[in-house]
């Protein structure tokens, strides 16, 4: 039933980056440009074989450097040429930026508190709101739909938190909904198909690439995740 009502309906895939030594060191990146590490570069050559069997013809990427190297795979595997649009960022997370949570915790209590209780940057002086991000990639991630033909295929890389709140913003669901949502594995990807009535559904969460194995999880654990993307 679900084919027959997606049926020539565009998809989206929205691929998080690989890991990089910040994501392992649990210090917020932001706005930051921090490179892949061995890890993450093994993630994104696992990921992009299978993202090339889902025919894309459109390839968009954060103009971050964790995430423009993580498309290069994907131009790779594809022979896509990735369009650079910044308003596919992670959050600018201000202060934060470069601190681990121990850090974070130390150097702005309060802020952090917030955190802890499921604020999204804890209010850190300078950080982006999720209005902040949502109005500025929500717009994008239409624009990206949009520039599909009827059926096509396109794949955006970006990062985990801005990823996050911008998929439930795009879906039209309540914003208590991010709560209960996990910030997506590095180089897990999420896709939205477009359904017969116009509307965007989601389509898989999280889905992870290892060599020789697709893993496609079920019913996920809900946390909440910081934005260290």
């Amino acid at each position: 039933m679900e084919a027959a009502e997606t049926a020539g309906g565009r998809r989206l895939v929205l691929l998080r980056h690989g890991r990089t030594a910040w994501n392992l060191e649990g210090r917020a990146q932001g706005h930051t440009d921090v490179p892949l590490d061995d890890t993450g570069r093994a993630q994104a050559a696992a990921a992009a074989p299978y993202l090339a069997l889902l025919r894309p013809t459109l390839l968009w990427s954060s103009d971050l450097a964790r995430a423009r190297e993580t498309a290069s795979y994907v131009e790779a595997a594809t022979g896509l040429v990735a369009t650079l649009d910044p308003r596919v960022r992670e959050f600018d997370v201000g202060e934060r930026a470069g601190l681990t949570v121990a850090e974070f915790a130390a150097k702005y209590p309060e802020a952090h508190a917030r955190w802890a209780s499921g604020h999204i940057t804890g209010g850190v002086p300078g950080a982006e709101t999720i209005e902040d991000v949502t109005g500025r990639m929500v717009p994008a991630l239409r624009d990206m739909v949009a520039a599909l033909a009827p059926g096509e295929t396109g794949v955006v890389v970006t990062h985990g938190a801005c990823l996050k709140v911008s998929l439930v913003a795009l879906l039209g669901l309540p914003v208590e909904v991010d709560e209960s949502i996990f910030v997506m594995d590095n180089c897990g990807w999420a896709s939205v198909t477009e359904h017969r009535s116009g509307r965007l559904r989601l389509s898989s969460y999280n889905e992870t690439a290892h060599p020789g194995v697709l893993t496609v999880p079920g019913t996920p654990d809900f946390a909440t995740d910081a934005p260290s993307g």
